[in-house]
């Protein structure tokens, strides 16, 4: 292969320039830091990505007049500066992230992406990440590629081949890991809820964090589970090799575990590792909501900062203070709800860790409403489960108002009397 340096492939990189940065497990710190090296050549450089993992070096406040970060979903190594003001968020739908390549809304000038060594027959994977890399590198004018072989080969539509790349640059480095600890009493609450509204043979998806570990932990009992999710994290895999996770009744890629990208440990990046049993494919497809909604009883579990008595969802900000990005929450969300027997739900803990309750009378000012409450099913928090959809407002309160923290019960219906003038939450005022 002709492979060549990074100093080398960077200079094609030129002041005013956009550029799409590979994500996840799959961000190029060798590439970044090299880039970062050449920030007195550079200046006003756009960086294009989603949630960025390990250290973001050219994020770093003494670059800023180097590059200015343009993130599609805001993560915590580049949050400090999009809120101060030395970066930006575009809210989107992760499932539309490829529409701003492909019609030139946001047309890229470079795409650094980090890849598997070639085979035999001159391929590349894209490993962990597909998700909109797959459409970047179709529709860069310019890629560079970090091949690395500590990058897992994934199948499906990551495979790209070397002519697809205009530089190619070898760097060993370990990929970026995420392991979280053993869920605490409340998430374990949680997911037993949530696991009781998992159907046999129901298609599932869900994140990382210790809730979807814990409620993926809870399902040893079931059967014949699918999994169509735009994230695979570790707990997956104990499932597979139970038996559990058979992908048998999906109607799109039966007897496949349909992923975009991975994210966990060094565990997860082997198994995946030419798994012909898993496929990585492009997020436009994976979180196309047609797609979704044609396997059976898909049970979409995602999380919240905060939700209000009307069932409006806020999962970006706090406030104005952004947090995370949209993601592939609504596209899920709807994919679920059109699902024959699917249920969408939203699972948080009732409180923050500074006691403030997370169920609220109204969304702080400038909160991002992710999920309208028209499109709100199932609530969970250790307290129980919310079923809100045709529900009016004032029965969707005293759903909630059940579910959220007993300290902030009486602060909830006194609120909910005010709003809705409703005799079920006189007690309280009286």
């Amino acid at each position: 292969m002709n492979y060549i340096s990074a100093e080398e492939a960077l200079q094609a990189i030129k002041p005013g320039q956009r550029v799409f940065v590979h994500g996840g497990a799959a961000t190029p710190h060798f590439l970044l830091k090299k880039l970062a090296e050449r920030s007195s050549e550079l200046w006003n450089v756009e960086i294009v990505s989603i949630s960025l993992q390990g250290d973001a070096v050219i994020a770093d406040k003494k670059y800023k007049d180097s590059f200015r970060i343009n993130s599609l979903f805001v993560s915590q190594n580049i949050r400090e500066a999009v809120n101060a003001g030395r970066g930006d968020y575009v809210p989107i739908f992760l499932s539309e992230i490829p529409i701003l390549f492909r019609r030139n809304i946001l047309p890229l000038d470079v795409a650094l992406v980090q890849v598997s060594p070639p085979d035999k027959h001159g391929y590349c994977s894209l490993g962990t990440s597909v998700d909109i890399a797959a459409s970047a590198v179709k529709t860069a004018k310019h890629v560079i590629a970090q091949v690395n072989p500590r990058m897992p080969r994934t199948l499906g539509d990551g495979i790209v081949k070397t002519t697809e790349f205009d530089a190619m640059v070898y760097a060993e480095e370990e990929l970026p890991e995420v392991q979280c600890g053993a869920p605490n009493e409340i998430s374990q609450r949680i997911a037993l809820h949530c696991s009781e509204l998992v159907e046999n043979g129901a298609t599932l998806q869900m994140g990382i964090g210790s809730i979807p570990d814990a409620v993926l932990a809870s399902l040893t009992h079931h059967k014949e589970l699918g999994v169509h999710t735009e994230m695979f994290s570790d707990g997956i895999i104990p499932l597979i090799e139970k038996g559990i996770i058979t992908n048998q009744h999906k109607k799109k890629h039966r007897g496949k575990t349909v992923t975009s990208f991975l994210l966990g440990s060094r565990k997860l990046y082997d198994f995946v590792d030419d798994n012909p049993s898993v496929i990585a494919l492009g997020i436009d497809y994976v979180n196309d909501t047609a797609v979704i909604r044609t396997n059976p009883k898909v049970t979409a579990i995602n999380s919240a900062i905060e939700v209000d008595i009307t069932g409006q969802i806020c999962s970006d900000s706090i406030g104005t203070y952004h947090y995370s990005g949209v993601g592939g929450q609504m596209d899920f969300v709807r994919g679920a709800s059109l699902s024959e027997g699917g249920k969408p739900i939203i699972a948080l803990p009732s409180i923050t860790a500074n006691g403030v309750s997370r169920i609220v009378a109204s969304l702080k000012e400038g909160a991002g409403v992710v999920t309208t409450r028209a499109h709100a099913h199932y609530i969970v928090t250790e307290y129980g489960v919310a079923y809100v959809y045709g529900k009016n407002m004032r029965q969707r309160a005293k759903a909630l108002i059940s579910i959220a923290h007993p300290n902030h019960r009486e602060a909830l219906e006194r609120a909910a009397f005010e709003r809705f003038h409703s005799y079920e939450f006189e007690r309280t005022v009286y």
